[in-house]
């Protein structure tokens, strides 16, 4: 097998298995504190830590991986999450909130610390004349919508095991089957994957691509529109409002994230007539964004108009969030590309990084008003912040070149 090929699959298996993970656990937290009596703003503060040093761990981790190699903050990302899993197996008594957003606060470092990685380490395995291509899309996509895809199986297997083997049981399986993939990682990737051929200075991490720096605010804007509604609100309403059980909600949202990632990993395929060949552009980030912007205030007006018809109000958010999540699968899928495809080699693992600080920022910001709009403006109130979000992100998407290129 050819060695980039080979890299590729190890690669993308250990994200996947992380990926697992991370899902499970953040299901975990919101139903298990949901049922201990947390409000929604107290399990939205759990979080807090996780999206904080979720922005550090980018800004720094794309420095890291230039100095030591994208193998090792791969790894070192892995070891983290294991250790964030076990530290919550502890007493109840022992479980403050400072000491879960302590535990969330790894989790997160060693997220973003495994995802930069990731995706930073498809530039790197790819031939030169091949990095900026419908190639380097296709392989980027495939990575993202697998990994959203196996997030949302990782939604439902933490809700899956919360219910058969309880909060405790369910951290210890995950830690262990982490820790094998983990080791079967460490022995098949090269060491000094990479890694800068000069030493990185650290003022490097901050871009000074134009390009780069809008799409980084686009982006901030984009997942912080998801997370407003789909951190606390969307799970806390199924189970308060429509009285679904924990594994209904875990299945309709496993489902959900499965097929976002399906249509993610779809986009180069369902994009290809419209890109004539080529991979998109800044004016595919702004158009997507564009339609995306309206969907979440349809959504609301739905719910607001079926209020007193619970069937009906089912109906209309399901079907809206549906077709919500394809659109979303789509904007992500583009800028996901577009961060790769403008970054050269030497620097993509730093340009990643600023990347995913602004992702992390956005998500940080979305998931601290998920809990705060929520109970204090329900989850109507969510979406139509999350419209505002995304007409912010169309707006930066203005300035990013119609063509391909910085």
């Amino acid at each position: 097998m050819d060695n980039n090929l080979k890299n590729y699959l190890v690669i993308t298996g250990s994200y996947w298995a992380f990926t697992l993970t991370d899902g499970a656990i953040r299901m975990l937290v919101v139903l298990y504190f949901h049922l201990l009596g947390y409000s929604p703003l107290e399990v939205a503060m759990l979080f807090l830590f996780y999206e904080f040093f979720g922005i550090v761990t980018n800004l720094v981790g794309g420095w890291l991986g230039a100095r030591i190699g994208l193998n090792l903050t791969m790894h070192i990302g892995m070891g983290l999450q294991i250790v964030a899993l076990a530290m919550l197996t502890v007493p109840d008594q022992w479980l403050s909130i400072f000491y879960v957003m302590l535990a969330q606060a790894l989790s997160g470092i060693a997220k973003d610390l495994n995802k930069m990685s990731a995706k930073a380490s498809i530039k790197t395995i790819l031939p030169a004349d091949k990095s900026s291509n419908p190639q380097l899309f296709k392989w980027v996509s495939i990575l993202t919508g697998s990994k959203n895809a196996l997030k949302g199986l990782g939604f439902f297997l933490g809700t899956l095991l919360l219910q058969f083997f309880e909060f405790r049981g369910a951290l210890i399986i995950l830690a262990s089957a982490l820790a094998v993939v983990f080791i079967i990682s460490i022995i098949m990737l090269p060491s000094g994957l990479g890694k800068s051929k000069s030493k990185a200075k650290f003022s490097q991490v901050f871009s000074k691509t134009p390009a780069i720096n809008w799409l980084s605010a686009a982006r901030f804007f984009l997942f912080g529109s998801r997370d407003i509604w789909f951190v606390v609100a969307l799970p806390v309403y199924l189970h308060s409002v429509f009285n679904w059980s924990f594994t209904t909600i875990g299945g309709f949202i496993a489902v959900w994230i499965i097929g976002y990632g399906l249509v993610q990993a779809s986009a180069p395929a369902l994009l290809k007539q419209s890109h004539h060949g080529h991979g998109p552009d800044g004016k595919s980030a702004r158009n997507w964004a564009v339609v995306l912007s309206v969907l979440p205030a349809l959504i609301a007006l739905a719910l607001n108009s079926q209020m007193n018809n619970q069937l009906m109000s089912q109906a209309a958010l399901i079907i809206g969030l549906i077709i919500f999540g394809m659109v979303f699968a789509i904007n992500s899928a583009v800028h996901s590309y577009l961060i790769v495809a403008w970054s050269d080699q030497d620097k993509v693992s730093m340009n990643v990084g600023f990347y995913y600080m602004a992702n992390a920022g956005g998500r940080l910001f979305g998931t601290v008003m998920s809990g705060w709009i929520y109970q204090t403006q329900g989850l109507t109130g969510c979406l139509w912040w999350s419209s505002l979000f995304i007409v912010l992100a169309a707006l930066f998407s203005f300035r990013l070149p119609a063509v391909q290129g910085k």
